[in-house]
């Protein structure tokens, strides 16, 4: 549900109470003292404000942005849409990021996190609050996202992308082995937590899917197109969604490391016709076995790739030697049409399922 903080409605008529849902398993004890705060007793909110939300100060642009807060938190502008706001703690000064729910959307959004145990690849939930109407979830800051990254960087070396795939193959097989499966896999899910860069954590798990059982079969086609597996494109039957997620992890991974998509073009027909072919070249600037890792993961026959759990095991991220070639770095500008494209251009509505 959308947050609107602009629109004109009618003041709620009985007062507002907010509920703070503790967190299990607090990691110290800052956090745990954290959950046990007493709740706020705040005023009424202002007309024009959601359940929960209400100005701290006017000001004469106030009617462009306003600025807000729900429980000890203030929130900020949105940063992507109108359900994700910057948000920073009164206390602690800290910075987060808030999303913002509907009772029925946060019951499904926090399944997968229910499902599975803390771990440091995978971002947590730092706090929920809920009102009325709507629910607040807080989550650590980050620093950018791996997309973004790839696209300044143009592409990595190897000594870099190993430390950095290895932390995204980890988060997957955290995952796969507690019975989700992620369907929506590429570079934007991952987020640095750290200002050097280096700490990557799978950032939600919206459009994840839980499993009942050993079977992983999906039938929903879901997912971005640059990074769909050609059996979801050619099937007319399930899938296995976990062998789905190697093939978007591959993509990731030639992504990092060769700075375009394996598989292009504007047109979604097309796209999907060179990703059902499943042809793809490997340039001779990687080492043998980051091309081997990538044609590990990138065969058109489910059944032939790797597991997540089974990357782990793989030379490449596992030996300190894994250098490229000297003189062989691709320049990515002789292939301006295939360079990872931008937000706007990566989110056009060119196929997503």
């Amino acid at each position: 549900m959308s947050v609107n903080i602009s629109s004109p409605a009618p003041a709620p008529t009985r007062p507002l109470r907010l509920k703070r849902l503790e967190l299990d398993d607090p990691q110290d004890d800052t956090e745990a003292l954290k959950c046990k705060r007493p709740r706020l007793s705040l005023p009424p909110s202002s007309p024009g404000l959601a359940p929960c939300l209400r100005p701290l100060s006017h000001s004469p642009d106030s009617d462009q942005h306003c600025v807000s807060c729900i429980g000890p938190y203030v929130l900020l502008e949105p940063t992507e849409g109108t359900e994700t706001y910057r948000a920073f703690h009164r206390v602690t000064e800290q910075e987060y990021i808030c999303k913002v729910f509907s009772m029925r959307r946060y019951q499904e959004f926090t399944a997968p996190y229910v499902r599975l145990l803390p771990h440091d690849n995978i971002c947590r939930i730092a706090e929920v609050i809920t009102g009325e109407q709507s629910v607040f979830v807080f989550f650590q800051r980050n620093y950018g996202d791996m997309h973004s990254y790839v696209r300044t960087c143009k592409r990595l070396q190897e000594e870099e992308a190993v430390l950095l795939f290895r932390q995204m193959a980890v988060a997957v097989t955290h995952c796969h082995k507690h019975g989700v499966v992620l369907r929506d896999l590429k570079l934007r899910k991952f987020v640095f937590v750290d200002q050097q860069r280096t700490k990557l954590v799978l950032q939600n798990l919206e459009d994840s899917c839980l499993l009942h059982g050993d079977d992983d079969s999906l039938t929903d086609k879901h997912g971005c197109p640059a990074y769909v597996g050609p059996e979801i494109l050619n099937s007319h039957h399930s899938y296995s969604g976990k062998a789905a997620d190697v093939w978007s992890l591959g993509v990731v991974l030639y992504t990092m490391l060769v700075g375009r998509y394996p598989f292009q073009d504007v047109e979604p027909a097309a796209l999907f016709s060179k990703i059902r072919r499943g042809t793809f070249t490997v340039p001779e600037s990687l080492s043998v076995r980051a091309k081997s890792l990538v044609c590990c993961m990138l065969r058109k026959a489910p059944l032939e790739r790797l597991e997540a759990s089974e990357l782990l095991l793989h030379p490449w991220l596992n030996c300190s030697n894994n250098t490229t070639p000297p003189n062989m770095h691709l320049n990515p500008r002789n292939c301006t049409d295939q360079v990872v494209p931008n937000y706007t251009e990566d989110t056009k509505d060119t196929g997503c399922f």
